[in-house]
């Protein structure tokens, strides 16, 4: 007797559908990045954060130069005294982009790209208010009245411009608010000569530009995060490559000096690695490498950074750690082991450990310095051990 069929499956749902879509750019665990920064690592917040600052600054100087230049319109088509009143409003303005431009340098800072960003919107949305209420109190005709017009589409300008930065959904909701608000304002403060079916068709527009621009800016967060953990990733181990843990190291260290936090490095070199590639070949010796840096990788704590530094070179960033718990971290490291080597004999490493307060680093590379002569004593001393002294 044939069993009877069994009921198609019924399609997931959107939401669950969403994530396919960008396949070969994120990954499941990344989806979650679009909707909020909080999560996000600090490598891909500092480059971000660069990027926004950037291109903030790209666009005011821009408006610096723009601003001032349509005043020669508003001179043809406006009276002199409402000529006058746009002009200074936009010196005003054109003086705030000035600033933005030569006060704000990119530093790494999300919460900098935040006040830029949001001075940058903050310039625009303060002018259009301010020449709303000033073309309101002339009776404008004819060319004059259709240049007038034109002052109404900043809005829609500035959201638009929205979509050229790498946004999560809750930074492009927060940034479009004000100018939503503003819009609402604007409304509310003509209300009793407002024509209520283009105002509620311009909002609607309006809040239509802001779903586009989110997607867009989605759209480019989503490519910067495949690019950046490409980027930031050895290909051969998975842990942070070289160029990539430079970055954070100067992050890290940076942290620590303003929070005056211990900020631990550990140097960590594998011994005799050289005689694998020579008796067992370079298969093995990635093979090595790989099972070396997955063992390390199953002993970090919540913080910790690994970084492929050469060859067979790793750096241990522990942040918020002072020697003495690096000691201890790492005797664990030590004890849970490094994996095996081709011939079957235990993977060892000699390390060297530098603690920025301890050394009175003020350089992050100084750091770098001391961790690697203590690991060469170590290998002095006979190999497999820890040095964080002398």
């Amino acid at each position: 007797m044939s069993n009877p069929a069994s009921p198609p499956e019924s399609p997931p749902p959107l939401w669950r559908r969403i994530p396919a879509l960008m396949a070969n750019e994120l990954r499941p665990d990344e989806f979650l990045w679009l909707l909020s920064p909080l999560h996000h690592q600090p490598l891909l917040t500092s480059r971000r954060a660069t990027m926004i600052v950037n291109r903030t600054r790209f666009i005011a100087f821009l408006f610096a130069v723009l601003t001032p230049l349509w005043s020669v319109v508003d001179y043809m088509v406006f009276p002199a005294t409402l000529w006058l009143s746009l002009a200074v409003l936009r010196l005003m303005a054109c003086a705030a982009f000035i600033a933005l431009v030569r006060l704000y340098k990119p530093d790494g800072s999300l919460p900098d790209a935040y006040r830029a960003l949001g001075i940058l919107f903050l310039i625009p949305t303060a002018f259009y208010l301010a020449s709303h209420q000033v073309l309101t109190a002339f009776n404008l005709s004819g060319l004059s009245a259709a240049i007038a017009a034109g002052y109404a589409f900043l809005p829609f300008v500035l959201l638009a411009g929205l979509a050229i930065f790498p946004l999560s959904l809750a930074e492009n909701l927060i940034l479009a608010s004000p100018v939503l608000v503003s819009q609402g304002l604007a409304g509310a403060l003509n209300w009793t000569t407002l024509d209520w079916p283009s105002f509620v068709g311009a909002f609607w527009l309006l809040a239509l530009l802001t779903g586009v621009s989110a997607l867009a800016g989605m759209s480019q967060l989503a490519f910067m995060v495949a690019l950046v953990r490409q980027a930031v990733r050895d290909p051969l181990t998975g842990v942070f490559a070289r160029r990539s843990g430079e970055e954070l190291l100067n992050l890290q260290f940076t942290l620590s000096q303003r929070s005056d936090t211990p900020l631990s490095l550990a140097f960590i070199d594998l011994d005799h690695f050289k005689t694998i590639n020579d008796r067992f070949g370079h298969e093995a010796g990635d093979q090595a490498l790989v099972q070396a840096a997955q063992a390390i990788t199953r002993s970090l704590r919540s913080g910790d950074i690994l970084i492929r530094w050469g060859g067979e070179e790793f750096l241990l960033l522990m942040p918020n750690t002072d020697i003495r718990q690096a000691d201890i971290a790492l005797a664990r490291l030590r004890q849970s082991g490094l994996g095996n080597r081709p011939d079957g004999e235990e993977m060892t490493a000699s390390i060297g450990v530098a603690e920025r307060l301890q050394e009175a680093a003020t350089d992050p590379h100084y750091l770098i310095e001391v961790a690697d002569h203590r690991m060469y004593l170590a290998k002095k001393r006979g190999r497999n051990l820890v040095v964080s002294d002398g």
